[in-house]
């Protein structure tokens, strides 16, 4: 080949369509886990990642991987993204964030769970080590106590409390823990309903039916978010106040929820997968608590359960 015949070719090269060199060129890649019906956290992530120039699509790509249908399992999909070769790994929850750190991979990884030392997944908040680092819940016992206080001002009638918790969940465990101290003050009694399996929904549901308890609180466990619809229909049915962390409980039917802003943290989780992509190492990278708390109280359902909802609960 002559000069000039390497001089055009050069030349048309440069005259290719941008969106040709784009696909030519590697995006970086960030692959979200989580379930599919979680709407609140990729959308957050995306909002995060608009507010500091990256858009999906155009200067970054993201892989959206969630367990199969009625699963709670995510190493499929967290080896799944490890073939692909992301360059960071977002993982919604303790079991999404456990199946990474299990799986003990190279790539980093952002989280957003609940309490993560507990779980093992950071040696301090302050400096974590290894590969992961995010956005922390919280210890569930910082927060659940209000689940307790809230259900009975809005119901101020109730005396026996059903928790429909998974005992395998650290997180759940300290919050258990946490609510046995206040019940009492509150002039309440706990009832401990065991939800380990999404199989085992019609005996959890049989425990805390007529007769046994008169309020309940949704734990904020992964089995919790798949059962969620049918736990809604029951406490509907049955006339059952119940509280939930997860606000989309709330605005499906359920009575109120309480818990961390999700759709913030993960706004602000994109401010780290940015710092990584960048050359930050997640071991030096601090993690974050919630500032933000989030309170929905569904008036319909208040009214349908014939609650006298004070006003310290509305909020205009």
């Amino acid at each position: 080949m002559n000069r000039r015949d390497l001089l055009t070719l050069l030349g048309g090269a440069a005259l290719l369509p941008s969106a040709v060199r784009a696909q030519q060129e590697r995006l970086p890649s960030v692959g979200w886990v989580g379930f599919s019906t979680d709407k609140t956290a990729p959308d957050g992530l995306r909002q995060g990642l608009r507010e500091l120039g990256y858009v999906e699509g155009q200067n970054i790509a993201i892989q959206y991987r969630s367990p199969q249908e009625g699963s709670v399992s995510f190493a499929g999909p967290i080896e799944e993204l490890a073939r692909l070769n992301v360059d960071i790994i977002a993982t919604a929850g303790v079991p999404a964030t456990d199946a990474a750190h299990r799986a003990a991979l190279s790539i980093p990884v952002v989280f957003v769970a609940a309490d993560p030392i507990g779980a093992g997944f950071v040696a301090s908040l302050a400096r974590p080590g290894g590969n992961m680092t995010g956005l922390s819940l919280a210890v569930e016992d910082q927060f659940s106590g209000k689940w307790l206080e809230l259900l009975k001002e809005a119901a101020p009638q109730i005396s026996r409390v059903a928790y429909l918790w998974n005992p395998a969940n650290h997180s759940s465990a300290s919050s258990w823990q946490a609510m046995q101290g206040l019940a009492p003050k509150l002039g309440l009694t706990l009832q401990s309903v065991e939800l380990r399996d999404p199989k085992g929904l019609d005996d959890a549901l049989t425990a805390i039916g007529p007769g046994r308890a008169d309020g309940a609180i949704l734990d904020s466990d992964a089995v919790s978010l798949l059962v969620q619809p049918q736990v809604i229909a029951f406490a509907s049915a049955n006339r059952l106040p119940m509280i939930s962390v997860f606000p989309a409980f709330a605005h499906a039917g359920g009575l109120m929820s309480y818990g961390p802003d999700l759709h913030d943290l993960w706004r602000r989780a994109a401010t780290y997968v940015v710092q990584i992509l960048k050359g930050a190492k997640p071991s030096e990278l601090p993690v974050i608590q919630p500032t933000r708390f989030e309170f929905v109280l569904n008036l319909k359902t208040a009214n349908l359960l014939g609650l006298s909802v004070p006003p310290t609960l509305v909020i205009e």
